[in-house]
């Protein structure tokens, strides 16, 4: 029934014009507005919806990760501009963790939902 369907998925904030600055000033991600929600465009992935909520609760997971090339770059970049990194175990001193899995950094919105920076590896070649 919904494999034809162009699915997309969405997470709430507690001020809308604050996610609008963030995402698309901060970040640089493409951003619309309808009917009071936020849209995001990151290019080649599907529409991403932030609604408003007034009781909103910050996720305790990650709920949007933005593949890069280079996370320790994307770091850099990201800090310049403001945004403050999340120390979780086994993060190093510069808000990057390298223990398992790829090279991820987190850091949150201005709702306090947690997102990444997260190394985009290369495919395995057999």
């Amino acid at each position: 029934m919904l494999e034809n369907s162009s699915a997309f998925s969405g997470f709430s904030v507690n001020d809308i014009p604050a996610a609008r600055n963030f995402y698309g000033q901060v970040l640089g991600v493409p951003v619309s507005e309808a009917n009071g929600m936020l849209f995001l465009h990151p290019e080649g992935s599907a529409n991403i919806l932030v609604y408003p909520k007034d009781n909103h609760t910050p996720a305790t997971y990650t709920v949007l990760n933005f593949p890069v090339p280079d996370v320790e770059a994307a770091v850099s970049e990201l800090s310049g501009r403001g945004v403050e990194f999340v120390h979780f175990d086994g993060v190093g001193e510069d808000g990057i963790f390298r223990q398992a899995g790829p090279t991820i950094a987190w850091f949150r919105d201005p709702a306090g939902n947690i997102l990444s920076v997260i190394e985009d590896e290369p495919p395995q070649s057999e």
